[in-house]
């Protein structure tokens, strides 16, 4: 299991600096994968477009970005961290750039099939160098830190700056082009102050990428975090997806309404990721995930009776992501980590975000749009509620020992003496 650094003031300056670099860089993940959303009804009147293919576009991202997850462990072995994670946000950038020149859908769906590549191979390299940079004690806060600004960014302020900039610019195509020059800019940072430590292995035999795969998925936590990142995204993501509808077309609240209850799925994320994962390095994971199951199976309880009233709309919604993006947080990080020797992290990393983007990504909104196709809307509510008690029951069988390592604090270095002057004869 990966043991942190030592504490020193140059290493404690050199885990904020990482961690500040790795929260923008995935701040800019979220936006690159959502700002499509309220650009889309431009976009779809400019290229004769319908929403069956904003269907495909969210398809392709989140089927590419699972694939691409899952067999980032081997590539990470390869290429090292470094190169992963900067060529990974830089050529990410570039293809949300080249959204602008795109002339149709399938043009589009090629664009965002590669995006999700480059995103899949982002998220478990982020999470891996968070984890390596940070202290023991600070890893489920530094990993909170570091996937805060992905619900901020992308969920609650994106639709901002997406009105703000095509306002400005006056064209859906520039705001694609201009959203594309801050990860370029991210990157050559990452380049330049990110130093991975000096334990890559050496060129495996054939077969290793395997038996890596079985070593991981049989290890700790790992198999369990699986299934249980696929009951939190089956919440989120259905919400995320199908909630807007619900709201305007059963709920009937004015547009305007709808999205200031929609914003608080941003807020709650950021907010709660910067809290929950926190406390769970203190309390331990298996008590404070449970607890988040229980909060997020009554809030969705709630949002099925709630009536159309903004307010307490937003109330709920806020808490209901507070919690789950939380849980995100900590399967996807600490709980994986934690269950692993560092050699197998690359790995389970890529098996948890893989398996939990295409099954909880991909294949959950497909399952509630059928739902709600033939059920009605309100049907769908029912479905983020099965979600969230699967992962209620499933929290109950986490190992606990698995964080007896993660208490301790890491020794006080030696201090460094002065090499003695040479002697003159």
């Amino acid at each position: 299991m990966n043991t942190g650094m030592p504490t020193t003031a140059a290493n404690s300056r050199y885990e904020r600096s990482m961690v500040l670099l790795l929260s923008l860089s995935f701040g800019l993940v979220g936006l690159d994968r959502f700002i499509i959303l309220p650009l889309f009804p431009v976009i779809m009147h400019d290229l004769h477009l319908d929403y069956q293919d904003l269907g495909y576009l969210s398809a392709a991202l989140a089927f590419t970005w699972g694939l691409s997850a899952l067999g980032m462990g081997s590539v990470i072995d390869r290429l090292g961290t470094r190169r992963v994670l900067v060529v990974s946000i830089a050529v990410l950038s570039l293809l949300s750039g080249f959204s602008a020149l795109a002339t149709g859908v399938w043009g589009l769906v090629i664009l965002r099939g590669l995006m999700g590549i480059c995103e899949g191979a982002f998220t478990p390299t982020s999470i891996i160098v968070t984890n390596e940079v940070s202290r023991p004690d600070r890893r489920g806060q530094n990993l909170g830190i570091q996937q805060a600004l992905f619900p901020i960014l992308g969920l609650c302020l994106g639709p901002l700056i997406a009105a703000s900039l095509l306002q400005l610019s006056g064209s859906w195509r520039a705001v694609f082009a201009i959203i594309s020059l801050p990860g370029l800019l991210l990157a050559g940072y990452l380049w330049k102050v990110y130093v991975p430590q000096p334990n890559n292995p050496a060129e495996q035999p054939a077969g290793i990428a395997r038996r890596r795969w079985l070593a991981a998925f049989k290890s700790g936590n790992v198999s369990l975090n699986i299934l249980i990142m696929f009951c939190i995204l089956t919440c989120q993501f259905v919400l995320c997806a199908m909630l807007p509808s619900y709201l305007t077309d059963h709920l009937h609240l004015e547009t305007l309404s709808m999205a200031f209850v929609i914003s608080a799925i941003g807020l709650g994320g950021f907010i709660g990721q910067l809290i929950i994962p926190a406390l769970s390095d203190h309390l331990g994971r298996k008590p404070v995930v449970a607890a988040c199951f229980m909060s997020s199976s009554t809030l969705v309880g709630l949002l099925i009776i709630s009536p159309a009233i903004p307010w307490l709309l937003f109330l709920l919604l806020f808490m209901l992501s507070f919690f789950n993006f939380s849980l995100i947080c900590m399967t996807v990080g600490p709980l994986t980590s934690e269950s692993v020797a560092p050699a197998l992290l690359p790995t389970a990393t890529g098996i948890v975000v893989g398996f939990g983007e295409i099954l909880g990504g991909g294949l959950s909104p497909a399952v509630a749009g059928f739902v709600a196709s033939h059920f009605g809307l309100p049907a769908i509510l029912y479905v983020a509620l099965s979600g969230s008690l699967a992962g209620l029951l499933l929290s109950l069988r986490l190992k606990d020992s698995v964080l007896e390592p993660q208490r301790t604090h890491a020794p006080e270095p030696r201090p460094i003496l002065p090499a003695p002057l040479p002697l003159k004869d």
